[in-house]
């Protein structure tokens, strides 16, 4: 008998234990962010990524008021910055913008630490910002056919930049390399902003860069543009045509920034963020650093975003596979 009502207690103690954690879990889920959140990227500090990062922290504190801590980890082909937040303590306090080149294309090519898809809980697409073909002053071209004409009669003796193995800026070159039967020799670095240093300095000839990273030297004549690589020629660069008008439609790059959450961080937090992420979207302050980087705004669901990088994966498959960069598994 009294073991029987110390066995009753027992389990009356249990079952209130539990719901008091239920209730304390649901209440820290409730009250976040709490503390500051730190908000990841796997580019160099002073490139488009980072710029896009800081002004949506700015808007992401503004709403949430809690401080987001814009933090760099570049290096890896974007693999470092987003393999760290794949690690990270699933709380909601470590957030990541990442690109095609840390979730679908590095993982393609190399073997990696972390699922590029499955190790994460996406909230939405941010933005897509179209790359611009530019080249240095010294190169003796001033259109996309004197490039190719130039490439073929000096073979392998171009060097172009991109912000990285294996993201936008380098595909989008390869593929048009290969379109136009042309060869270049890649030169990756850690990000846009190392990768333009070299650009303006001379060390490299051309590169199929970020709008936003290009845009400035463009309008100082420091770097010519002659090609674009959105679907429309830019209002800020009208006349300057596009890949498709020049019949590479099909080599055509943007890079798409993804904000992403460990795998198992709490629904509730995807909820808040994917809604604050729908009240920036029609903030003026937005819009206007949207028009500045010309940058184009999806405004997709998790599960729309889920569906997005999925597909993305299947069409660098495709290309990986066509360009023979496909690694082995």
């Amino acid at each position: 008998m009294i073991n029987s009502i110390v066995k009753s207690f027992a389990r009356r103690a249990l079952l209130l234990s539990a719901a008091v954690a239920a209730v304390s879990m649901a209440h820290a889920q409730s009250a976040w962010p709490s503390r500051p959140v730190t908000l990841v990227h796997p580019y160099a500090a002073g490139g488009p990524a980072d710029a896009m990062a800081r002004a949506l922290g700015q808007q992401l504190s503004k709403r949430l008021n809690q401080t987001f801590i814009v933090e760099a980890k570049a290096g890896g082909a974007a693999t470092i910055g987003t393999g760290f937040v794949a690690r990270a303590k699933p709380d909601g306090y470590t957030l990541l913008i990442s690109t095609s080149a840390g979730h679908v294309v590095t993982p393609l090519m190399q073997r990696i630490p972390y699922d590029g898809i499955g190790d994460f809980s996406f909230v939405s697409i941010v933005v897509s910002q179209p790359n611009v073909l530019v080249l240095h002053p010294s190169l003796p071209v001033n259109d996309l056919q004197g490039l190719i004409t130039y490439a073929r009669q000096h073979p392998g003796t171009l060097n172009y930049a991109s912000a990285g193995m294996g993201g936008a800026t380098h595909l989008g070159a390869e593929a048009f390399a290969q379109a136009a039967q042309i060869r270049m020799t890649h030169v990756p670095y850690s990000g846009a902003a190392p990768a333009l240093k070299d650009l303006l300095g001379g060390q490299v000839q051309l590169g199929m860069l970020n709008f936003a990273a290009v845009k400035p030297f463009i309008d100082e004549g420091r770097i010519k543009a002659i090609a674009y690589g959105g679907a429309k020629r830019s209002p800020q660069l009208p006349n300057v045509p596009t890949m498709a008008e020049l019949g590479y439609g099909n080599t055509a790059t943007a890079t798409w920034y993804s904000l992403a959450a460990p795998k198992g961080t709490p629904p509730e937090v995807i909820e808040i963020l994917r809604k604050t992420l729908q009240s920036v979207s029609a903030d003026p302050e937005w819009q206007k650093v949207l028009a500045t980087q010309g940058a184009e705004q999806l405004q997709l669901s998790p599960a729309e975003t889920t569906a997005f990088v999925q597909k993305d994966k299947q069409a660098m498959q495709q290309l990986l596979g066509t360009l023979g960069l496909l690694g082995d598994k």
